[in-house]
């Protein structure tokens, strides 16, 4: 078996490389690791570099996201089940815990489990045997866990709503996952790592002012929602990315956010009539559709829902048709 490529964590920051150099440390032995970090922080991709520096690399690397998987089949799906357990049981079928034996198991959304999976996982965990559903035999196991939750556990246990004795199992080796605004540093880093990424053979330059809104953006969806802009992003760019090219909640906010600025005093000012006001906002809104659109009137029109002879009618109304259409 050929070995593997290694996991590219892409980071310049302090802050990750101090967690990274823990967690290479920890890796090498069979120890449980909690990671906690925000949704898009990379738990995954954390848990793959694990499983891959680990003792354990030319092994199982299995992996679900809990949240996915409905709560009436997560205990068939890890602990597997025999035939005629249940009515579409037609056949025995191994668990995940058996499917990764000997190499490492990854349990996404570790919060989600119900409390009635979480006294049976933890029971596994002890006893390292898995008795399948509707079986009358144990079956030994020997797996490295991961889990990962997106919450405080500890809050949970607090609520009565995650037991005490399985988070004391499995947080042994706890690794809290900075979000992206956290490390601002490594956007630019990242950028240019999925520029690479997504258009291979084609260099993309990122203007100063476009990377400066980049690391500006405080990127609520993680390095999920930056790679996926960029993923956009490169298969229309022309060898440069622009500020006019990123996506509006990165080059000035949300188009709403924005309308309010420009309205603010209209909005403030107690002396003028509901009319004016009507106005100002109806003025505003299509003068941000057309720069949104780069004077583009169909773009504009569509954006904002309108017919293009409707959008013309406003435009020579509101006195904005001055322009002609580009």
């Amino acid at each position: 078996m050929e070995p593997r490529p290694p996991i590219a964590i892409v980071t310049q920051s302090e802050r990750m490389r101090a967690i990274l150099s823990r967690v290479e440390t920890i890796a090498r032995s069979d120890t449980s690791v909690l990671l906690i970090g925000e949704t898009g922080v990379g738990k995954e991709l954390f848990a793959d570099y694990i499983h891959r520096v680990s003792a354990r690399s030319e092994r199982p690397f299995v992996k679900i996201a809990l949240s996915a998987m409905p709560h009436d089949l997560l205990e068939s799906e890890l602990f597997g089940h025999e035939r005629g357990a249940f009515t579409t049981a037609h056949a025995d079928k191994k668990g995940l815990f058996e499917l990764a034996h000997t190499g490492t198991l990854f349990l996404d959304d570790i919060d989600d489990v119900p409390q009635a999976v979480q006294t049976k996982l933890l029971r596994v965990l002890e006893s390292h045997q898995v008795m399948r559903v509707g079986g009358t035999s144990t079956i030994p196991i020997d797996v490295r866990l991961i889990t990962a939750s997106k919450v405080d556990l500890r809050a949970l246990v607090e609520r009565q709503l995650f037991r005490a004795d399985l988070y004391y199992r499995i947080n042994v080796f706890p690794v809290e996952i900075p979000a992206l605004r956290e490390r601002r540093e490594d956007v630019p880093l990242l950028v240019a790592h999925f520029m690479r990424r997504f258009a291979p053979g084609r260099p993309i330059a990122v203007t100063p002012e476009a990377e400066r809104a980049f690391v500006a953006y405080d990127w609520p969806g993680n390095i999920r929602e930056l790679r996926n802009i960029s993923q956009r992003l490169a298969l229309f760019a022309n060898g440069q990315i622009t500020l006019a090219d990123l996506p509006p909640e990165l080059n000035g906010g949300h188009p709403v956010e924005g309308l309010i600025k420009a309205c603010s005093r209209c909005l403030a000012d107690g002396s003028m009539s509901y009319a004016d006001v009507v106005t100002c906002l109806e003025t505003n809104l299509l003068r941000q559709a057309l720069a949104d659109a780069r004077g583009n009137r169909t773009q504009a029109a569509k954006a904002l829902g309108l017919s293009l002879s409707t959008l013309r009618d406003k435009l020579k109304k509101f006195g904005l048709d001055e322009a002609g259409e580009s």
